[in-house]
């Protein structure tokens, strides 16, 4: 029986961030579960009996290593990380100043921040509800303090033009036997849904 795939969104998006993906994985049963991020989130159960592969993007990648929520089988990361802010023995980490700014800004002017997020990331949609300040902040803090390396994960996605996780971070991160590199940025998973699809799909395949 296949897998079935849970799959949790990063800071700044919903559960329907997945919706390309999910329709490129026609054959293969998903669950996006939603952090709350717009609104009071969800998290639908999963089958039971069913072996699972999760599969976190970006901060979502951070969040199950941080929480591990369930037992899954095997663990996907796109363009993720298991530590988001530089250390002394990770100092290919983002620096921590722009995230602390964003977040002495968050306070003020979440909306705002969001939106500058977003875009840099390079989602051009808007925001897609009525913000959940108190779930973004946490998420915010979540970027600056947690460290769940090592990141063990079996299939890594990395963009060399991820301006989030560039190839230094996402290198140091994840061994190069588990890397799949694709010349886009942060938002894999929109951006190339079919070359994402066509890697899980190879992987699950091999799973078994």
């Amino acid at each position: 029986m296949k897998p079935v795939l849970l799959l949790v969104h990063g800071w700044g998006f919903d559960a329907g961030f997945w919706a390309p993906l999910r329709a490129a994985l026609d054959g293969y049963e998903t669950v996006a579960w939603d952090l709350g991020f717009f609104g009071a989130g969800a998290r639908p159960d999963l089958p039971v009996g069913r072996d699972v592969v999760a599969v976190g993007h970006s901060f979502g990648a951070l969040w199950l290593l941080h929480h591990r929520p369930v037992a899954w089988r095997a663990l996907v990361a796109v363009n993720g990380f298991g530590c988001f802010t530089r250390r002394e023995d990770f100092p290919q980490g983002n620096a921590a100043r722009p995230l602390q700014r964003m977040i002495a800004q968050f306070g003020a002017a979440p909306g705002e921040v969001v939106a500058a997020f977003r875009a840099r990331c390079g989602c051009a949609e808007s925001v897609p509800g009525a913000l959940n300040a108190v779930a973004l902040a946490d998420g915010l803090r979540g970027l600056a303090q947690w460290d769940a390396r090592p990141a063990v994960v079996e299939l890594a996605l990395c963009g060399r033009t991820d301006p989030l996780v560039p190839e230094a971070m996402s290198e140091a991160s994840f061994p190069a036997d588990v890397t799949q590199w694709h010349p886009g940025g942060h938002l894999l998973p929109v951006e190339d849904p079919g070359w994402c699809a066509a890697r899980l799909r190879t992987f699950l395949e091999l799973l078994g």
